[in-house]
């Protein structure tokens, strides 16, 4: 069955469109806040796509995501009571705690940290803005860390380019019912 080679051919589709660089720049903006797409979704495929255009891709990215990271600052300072249901809906509310937990013991590495990790960045930004983080380090750590993140996932695609799309395309189907297989098996042991 190749549901995931065909997929795969609408995203590297996507990610070669003329528009796809715009779109990049608003998933990576509204994921540091309140979307729930990682902009590596994007960032990925086009800088696979376009190995050439990789850097600027990651520049874009991390601009675009530290600009979106001081508007959920602001949403934290300014407009807490109106999004802490919202992090309770969609069951970030533990994060939330924990990322406050981190800010009391690390500050400004803490936002670092997120910012490089697949810890939901958009928690910490917020939490920066309800303890009052200073704006000025926020940025920094934010620009250090998700520059990190970003540049390296732009590195790995540049390095790997054709070869790594042709051998993505070859095996992709296998890779996806490798991982669905996976995600069924943890989800059977987890929910014993």
């Amino acid at each position: 069955m190749r549901f995931f080679s065909v997929l795969y051919d609408k995203a590297m589709g996507w990610s070669r469109h003329r528009h796809a660089s715009r779109w990049l720049v608003l998933v990576s903006f509204t994921e540091s806040s309140f979307f729930v797409v990682p902009p590596d979704v994007m960032l990925a495929p086009m800088s696979l796509a376009c190995p050439n255009r990789a850097w600027r891709y990651a520049l874009l990215t991390t601009v675009a995501s530290v600009l979106g990271g001081v508007l959920g600052y602001g949403i934290g300072a300014l407009a807490f009571s109106l999004v802490e249901p919202l992090l309770h809906q969609l069951d970030y509310w533990d994060a939330y705690l924990k990322a406050r937990l981190w800010f009391e013991n690390w500050g400004g590495w803490a936002v670092l940290l997120a910012g490089f990790s697949p810890v939901p960045y958009k928690v910490f930004t917020i939490a920066a803005g309800v303890v009052a983080m200073p704006l000025l380090p926020f940025t920094l750590a934010s620009l250090a860390g998700r520059g990190a993140r970003f540049f390296l996932v732009a590195a790995l695609m540049r390095w790997g380019g054709v070869r790594m799309e042709a051998a993505l395309q070859k095996y992709v189907d296998i890779m996806g019912w490798v991982a669905v297989v996976i995600a069924i098996v943890g989800y059977l042991l987890w929910s014993r």
